[in-house]
């Protein structure tokens, strides 16, 4: 069998591991990829939030990315019935990008991969993990090729960036159950031949069919759009008697007085995709000698589109959280990489329950607007976070649900009194 040695071994070759994996070769660390599939590939996550932004950058990433002329994301938009609420990421609490994209992951990923390579990463696509045995932090992982070839690859350390195959947490039995309840989306790309012009046809949108139950459009440069309907999987799965995707999806897109006319005679360019129950958690996110990054770890709910978000936070912070190990100093991974990225995940978890509820909705929807408190969920919606200056993170547990009851009281009293 074939034997390499490298100083990390990154697993997957997505925003999380493209990332961790420039960042690591940009400080002169010998990094191996391996890639399960060929790029480019289709792969949920399409709408970004501008907290990505500042990992690109510090990857040297961003240089790559933006000569694609991806779709600018300049903020999301909220539609419930003849509601509507519009948040502007340049008109937010705090300080950080107010822009970001909305991409078609099959060419946004392989742009990241192709960039990679051309630093001189060597990443190896096609390529399976089928086993991982640790002599302490060194790593023994056993990957098979397309041909059926087996090799060696000797690490010091594994940063698993997996996404969905959640390789480490299969292999080493670290799965545990979402503390959210199920939900299901299906998804897929058409042609937007009935696209409006301007702003209206190039905004991403999140239109409310019922108080769990969505559909996303997320319009492309390129011409397509992404179509998606995401609820509890009880609902999703009611969508079609027959179970079938194409149907379920059509039947959502009739539910929305918004947007039947622009999308209820378009095709669909494939088969749409269900991902079922997807939320996903770990029993730890680190050990000795490996990390978990991304979806690899933690997928919360599309909502927000927090997961890029994530993968790349994790990905970006387990590189520099190896680099300071190996120059000597100590690293605190369950304060430095739990703690912290537990701190964030806690925000966004709250934020997606508090949407479910419905308490997220009426914060969205009232009127008139509390102009100093959107600008503050902005920026939560932004993906910064870990600012805890700013008091709807610090106090996210209790403040959208207080909130919301003193709007609903306000509602009652003025209704009582006509």
């Amino acid at each position: 069998m074939l034997k390499e040695v490298v100083d990390v071994l990154v697993i997957g070759a997505g925003p999380s591991g493209c990332v961790s994996a420039a960042h690591l070769h940009n400080n002169g660390v010998k990094v191996k990829m391996v890639e399960k599939q060929k790029f480019p590939r289709l792969v949920v996550g399409e709408s970004l939030i501008p907290r990505v932004m500042d990992h690109f950058h510090e990857a040297g990433l961003f240089q790559s990315l933006d000569a694609m002329s991806f779709e600018k994301k300049l903020g999301a938009r909220f539609i419930r019935g003849n509601e509507i609420c519009v948040f502007d990421f340049s008109d937010k609490y705090g300080e950080g990008w107010d822009w970001t994209w909305q991409v078609p992951r099959g060419d946004f990923d392989n742009t990241m991969a192709k960039e990679c390579i051309a630093k001189g990463i060597d990443l190896e696509f096609e390529s399976e993990v089928i086993s991982v045995e640790f002599d302490g932090s060194d790593s023994r992982t056993v990957v098979k090729d397309k041909d059926g070839n087996l090799k060696e690859i000797h690490a010091k350390f594994i940063i698993d960036s997996s996404g969905y195959g959640r390789v480490l947490p299969r292999l080493l039995d670290l799965d545990t159950p979402s503390h959210l309840d199920p939900h299901s989306s299906i998804f897929v790309h058409v042609e937007d031949i009935n696209r409006p012009e301007g702003e209206e046809g190039t905004m991403i949108s999140f239109d409310i069919l019922e108080t769990e139950v969505w559909l996303w459009v997320i319009p492309f440069s390129n011409g397509r759009t992404s179509l998606g309907v995401v609820g509890p999987t009880t609902f999703i799965n009611s969508l079609s008697e027959s179970k079938d995707n194409r149907e379920a999806l059509k039947n959502a897109i009739q539910l929305s007085d918004f947007y039947v006319k622009r999308f209820g005679g378009v095709e669909f360019l494939f088969e749409p995709v269900k991902l079922e129950n997807y939320s996903r958690s770990v029993k730890r996110m680190y050990g000795d000698g490996f990390a978990l990054t991304g979806n690899s770890s933690e997928f919360l709910d599309p909502v927000f589109s927090s997961g890029v978000c994530f993968a790349t936070e994790s990905g970006i912070l387990a590189a520099k959280l190896y680099l300071k190990g190996q120059s000597g100093q100590k690293v605190d991974w369950e304060t430095e990489f739990t703690g912290y990225m537990r701190r964030g995940i806690g925000v966004f978890t709250t934020y997606v329950k508090e949407w479910y509820t419905g308490n997220l909705q009426t914060l969205f929807f009232h009127q008139p607007e509390n102009l100093d408190v959107k600008q503050k969920i902005c920026a939560v919606l932004a993906g910064y976070v870990w600012d805890e200056t700013n008091p709807f993170v610090k106090k996210h547990d209790n403040v959208i649900k207080n909130m919301a009851y003193l709007i609903n009281q306000e509602k009652e009293m003025a209704a009582s009194k006509v």
